[in-house]
């Protein structure tokens, strides 16, 4: 039997959650709040039940009708309401708002926007418990909808088969949106689809709050010793509709009433009365506590100030002085290999050798750093980057993933938000459509989303380009459309050197950052210092210096760059090749300077010409150095249409050297 002290707890959480959200309601037919907002009330017994069956110093995760969760972990109404607000005083300072309303202090790791998008995050936090035997559990909250994603069986089957301590919490409300779940599901209960992943699934009233709080904690302590998730359908009702625009059209008033007079607070109340654990007057002291803490909270929301208008831009990246940081921990910190005196030790390595040895040299330097792909450990991934490792650092560091793109990335995000330095792979980088949105939705944006009080230090490893015939489904590059993401860095190194060097800094930074390798640069060789090294992001790199044309490139066209350079020195043309290597954030400065230097500027790219990065650096180029350009900024990039497979065809779809070659040529001619 609980404590009447927890009991009145309890009771006192859902009365919290009850008038916040009602509060709410009013307060948006008002428009004294804007936006959207998804209200949680009948749902309480579910939030309040599950967050008190577990340790403060657990996690959740929350969904976009996060507001219970949020205060049944400890949220303060008076932050809460100024989250709604926009106000600078809130959780996130205004800029997660009602969707994603977060309190990592307290251990919540934030609502979300996306149906089932926290379900992966939950699996990653897991991840880092499991790894460093915390203890700590992860309760991951999401709707009856969600367990019809992707992401809910991806997540849901890695985190059975690793057996990571989570506790699945779906709150069946009967409908989402409008669709019934009797349309939606060919199963009497969600939670039999526990038995596909050899988990326990458990149904449980989610109108009982001392039933939910069971249920959860037995779970809990399932998971606390190692036996891995469980799965636990709270069926419950949601009062009004899926956000403050459903008119509820969809169901009957006499649905509503029969559910209503399964009230969780009322009959909690009802509970604590009869049974003598509080008495009338107790009771009445706390709703009227509830009732001024409420008011206490408009007060405050209505009285804080806006952020300013310098938040606006602030809290995208973790922004440190990297090189300065490294530098007092004493690895050497280089822009180029030219720093390198002819004396000093080298060897050659391959473009994979490079990779390797700087996950290798991570691993043994930071017990942090996690890798997890998709046959990385026996194989090493598709292109052997990998190989090695498992044997070296065993499957605790070096993990080996089903085939699930979602569940890697968004298992990563978590990991990297409660810890972890995660490093996952996937496979190409066409494969990255599958998991879109735990890496530009959750990891690019849950700093911002949060106020800046999270850190995500990850790495998302995979391989792009064309050139083995793969056809139109593993050959793109893919690159442009993560530049386009605040919040992402997005790397694409040409050369050995580069390659290794970047890689060690981007385990290093503290945001997350997609490494894209070109497949056909793996075997090609490079001098390699042989001490340690780094290379900070976003710093572009003169690889052969010119007085003619600039020509800026970046992957496999660096090398089709300085080939064009060696061809047109013949003739008396003299090209620049820059590497910008990090083409989010851009280094247009050193760009800039180059064509200063020249006052014509080639940029080649292996993605298709239009919507391309090219795009981009060329816009940047207008603004910046315009008064510098003799000519017009030209672009080579490939084809607009697939990746053909024909070799033929793909060898010819995207530019060749002797492109840059001709368009070089004429730019000095003035014939363009």
């Amino acid at each position: 039997m609980e404590s009447k002290e927890k009991l009145l707890k309890m009771y006192r959480d859902m009365l919290r959650i009850r008038r916040f959200e009602e509060t709410v309601s009013d307060l948006f037919a008002q428009d004294r709040i804007r936006g959207t907002t998804h209200l949680y009330i009948g749902e309480e017994a579910v939030a309040v039940g599950a967050c008190n069956a577990i340790n403060p110093d657990d996690y959740i995760t929350s969904t976009h009708r996060g507001h219970g969760h949020c205060i049944a972990k400890g949220a303060t109404l008076d932050r809460m309401m100024a989250e709604l607000y926009g106000k600078i005083t809130g959780y996130c300072k205004g800029k997660g708002g009602s969707l994603h309303i977060a309190d990592l202090d307290a251990g919540n790791l934030g609502a979300n926007g996306i149906v089932g998008g926290g379900i992966p995050i939950a699996v990653g936090s897991g991840l880092t418990a499991r790894y460093k035997n915390t203890g700590k559990v992860t309760v991951c909250f999401f709707g009856d909808g969600a367990a019809n994603t992707g992401a809910f069986h991806e997540a849901v089957n890695l985190a059975s088969v690793w057996k990571l301590p989570v506790v699945f919490v779906c709150e069946n409300n009967l409908y989402a949106m409008s669709t019934p779940v009797a349309e939606a599901f060919p199963i009497q209960d969600i939670a039999e689809r526990a038995q596909a992943y050899g988990i326990p699934g458990v149904v449980v009233d989610g109108m009982d709050v001392l039933a939910v709080k069971e249920a959860v904690e037995q779970a809990a302590e399932r998971a606390r010793r190692g036996e891995g998730p469980t799965l636990i359908e709270c069926k419950t009702y949601r009062y009004l509709g899926h956000s403050k625009s459903d008119p509820r059209a969809y169901r009957t008033r006499e649905e509503e009433k029969q559910w209503k007079e399964r009230d969780p607070i009322k009959n909690f109340r009802k509970y604590l009365l009869e049974n003598g654990i509080a008495t009338e007057e107790e009771i009445k002291g706390i709703d009227a506590e509830v009732e001024k803490e409420v008011e206490e909270a408009i007060e405050f929301a209505e009285k804080s100030p806006y952020p300013p208008l310098e938040e606006i831009t602030r809290d995208v990246y973790v922004e440190e002085d990297f090189a300065e940081i490294e530098r007092k921990k004493g690895t050497k910190v280089v822009r180029s290999i030219s720093e390198y005196a002819p004396q000093e030790k080298m060897r050659e390595l391959t473009y994979r050798e490079a990779l390797n040895e700087a996950l290798r040299e991570e691993l043994r330097r930071d017990e942090n750093v996690v890798l997890l792909g998709e046959d990385i450990a026996l194989y090493g991934g598709a292109y052997g980057v990998t190989r090695g490792l498992w044997q070296e650092f065993g499957g605790e560091r070096v993990r080996n993933t089903p085939i699930s793109e979602a569940a890697i990335v968004g298992c990563c995000v978590g990991a990297a938000v409660t810890g972890l330095r995660p490093v996952g792979e996937i496979m190409y980088v066409d494969f990255m459509t599958l998991c879109m949105d735990q890496l530009v939705n959750q990891g690019a944006k849950i700093r911002y989303m949060f106020g800046g009080k999270a850190r995500v230090p990850m790495v998302i490893r995979t391989e792009g380009g064309c050139g083995r015939s793969s056809g139109a489904q593993h050959a793109q590059s893919l690159e442009s459309w993560f530049v386009h993401v605040p919040g992402l860095k997005v790397v694409m190194p040409a050369t050995p050197f580069d390659a290794k060097g970047l890689l060690k800094a981007a385990i290093r930074e503290d945001n997350p950052v997609l490494f894209i390798e070109h497949k056909m640069l793996y075997n090609t060789k490079g001098l390699v210092p042989e001490e340690e090294y780094i290379i900070p992001l976003g710093l572009a790199d003169v690889k052969r210096e010119g007085k003619d044309v600039t020509v800026v490139a970046y992957s496999r066209m660096v090398l089709r760059a300085l080939e064009a350079a060696e061809i047109l020195a013949k003739e008396g043309i003299e090209i620049e090749v820059v590497d910008p290597r990090t083409l989010l954030p851009l280094d247009i400065e050193t760009i800039c300077n180059s064509i200063r230097k020249t006052g014509r500027v080639i940029i080649v790219h292996e993605g298709c010409k239009t919507g391309g990065a090219g795009a981009e650096i060329g816009m940047q180029i207008v603004e910046n150095a315009f008064d510098y350009l003799d000519a017009p900024v030209v672009r080579l990039g490939a084809k607009d249409a697939p990746v053909p497979c024909s070799r033929y065809l793909e060898d010819n779809s995207i530019p060749l050297t002797e492109d840059i070659v001709e368009a070089a040529r004429k730019l000095v001619k003035g014939e363009i």
